[in-house]
């Protein structure tokens, strides 16, 4: 039972105008039902050593990450959010509302919250293998991902996203799907996180819309990039690049010769063209003769996910089903959409203000009113 303070400063949080897309369920319900732990400001300062750089992990666009100790030894990840910035409140209450109702092995697990004044801070397990960016696109640690654990990675990635898509209390869109946002635990296990930009789609929806696009250029798919259309087939695009990624081991804006690709999913589709699409596997995989049949196949996954028209791309069901059952017979891929920053940024209307986080990844796009 939560103390009535921190009841209240929940319900407070929960019911300002910035953040209205809690609609299945209810102020009271997500502060009763979510069994989450309060953590005190003390215990979170004794736990990072008062935030010592030493124990910094990392810094988002939402805020830093740091790792805790608790005085039994055990260890977490605690995001100390920014305390002036709206997109940190509302990556606050998301995380509160939803992760805490999601129990998936693919997931990251969050452990509790602390707010203290304006500061808010979200306590995680602690993933000891980072993100599967800091090993894929890192020329000497890649080679700790041999094909099979890649292709884990893959299935790991689809599992969760099905248990968002399908089987959750609530249909759950996570609208941030890239390699930074997949981490990895002590068995290089992937656990999807990040579930500040997510919405929730009711029941009965299977597409939104927004005002607000938020996302990350090269995974965002191309309905939501220009019209702020979202749906289970935008996190599905989003799954294609990934997948793309993790069996070239290059990001997907690695191509910036103005006479060449412009990604990586259209530097793929054309080599599918010519029938010489296992090229763009990644030459740290050693002996791919033996497997050219699964990462052909793997590959022809990854382009029916980043097609054009999402409703021609597959449920994160039928991927499962792809991944799982060799004899499946995959349908030939259409040609994907490839949709860049400059076609994200002067695809917004002239009534548009665009705002770009430090890394120059992340947008959050909001129309004027």
């Amino acid at each position: 039972m939560l103390a009535e303070e921190i009841r209240q400063q929940l319900k407070d949080l929960f019911t300002l105008e910035e953040y209205t897309d809690i609609h299945e369920l209810s102020n009271d319900e997500c502060v009763q039902g979510s069994n989450l732990k309060h953590f005190s400001y003390e215990w979170i300062v004794a736990a990072t050593n008062n935030f010592s750089p030493v124990h910094k992990l990392g810094q988002g666009g939402f805020g830093s990450v740091y790792k805790g100790v608790t005085s039994e030894g055990q260890e977490v990840a605690i995001k100390q959010l920014s305390e002036n910035s709206k997109q940190g409140l509302v990556e606050f209450k998301n995380e509160v509302v939803l992760i805490a109702k999601l129990q998936h092995t693919n997931l990251v697990k969050l452990l509790g919250f602390c707010i203290h004044g304006n500061q808010r801070m979200l306590i995680y397990e602690f993933m000891p293998n980072k993100s599967l960016d800091f090993f894929l696109f890192d020329p000497n640690r890649k080679e700790h991902l041999p094909w099979e654990k890649r292709l884990s990675i893959i299935e790991g990635i689809a599992q969760g996203l099905l248990y968002l898509h399908k089987y959750s209390r609530v249909r759950i869109i996570h609208r941030d799907m890239k390699a930074s946002n997949i981490l990895l635990d002590e068995n290089m296990n992937s656990k999807i996180s990040d579930f500040g930009m997510a919405k929730i789609l009711q029941q009965n929806e299977t597409k939104s819309n927004t005002r607000r696009l938020s996302g990350t250029f090269g995974y965002m798919a191309p309905e939501y990039a220009m019209e702020g259309i979202f749906s289970t087939k935008s996190d599905v695009y989003s799954f294609g690049v990934l997948v793309l990624e993790i069996i070239s081991g290059k990001k997907n804006s690695y191509f910036r010769s103005e006479d060449g690709p412009l990604n990586l999913v259209e530097h793929t589709w054309e080599l599918w063209n010519r029938d010489a699409v296992l090229q763009i596997v990644d030459p740290a995989l050693n002996n791919i003769s033996l497997k050219e049949e699964q990462l052909q196949r793997c590959i022809n996954l990854g382009l029916l996910c980043v097609e054009d028209l999402a409703v021609d791309r597959p449920s994160m069901s039928d991927v499962i089903s792809m991944l799982t059952n060799e004899n499946l017979a995959l349908k030939k891929p259409k040609k994907p959409a490839f949709v860049s920053r400059y076609s994200v940024v002067h695809g917004f209307q002239e009534d548009r203000s665009e705002k770009f986080t430090v890394n120059q990844l992340s947008i959050s796009a909001m129309e004027a009113r």
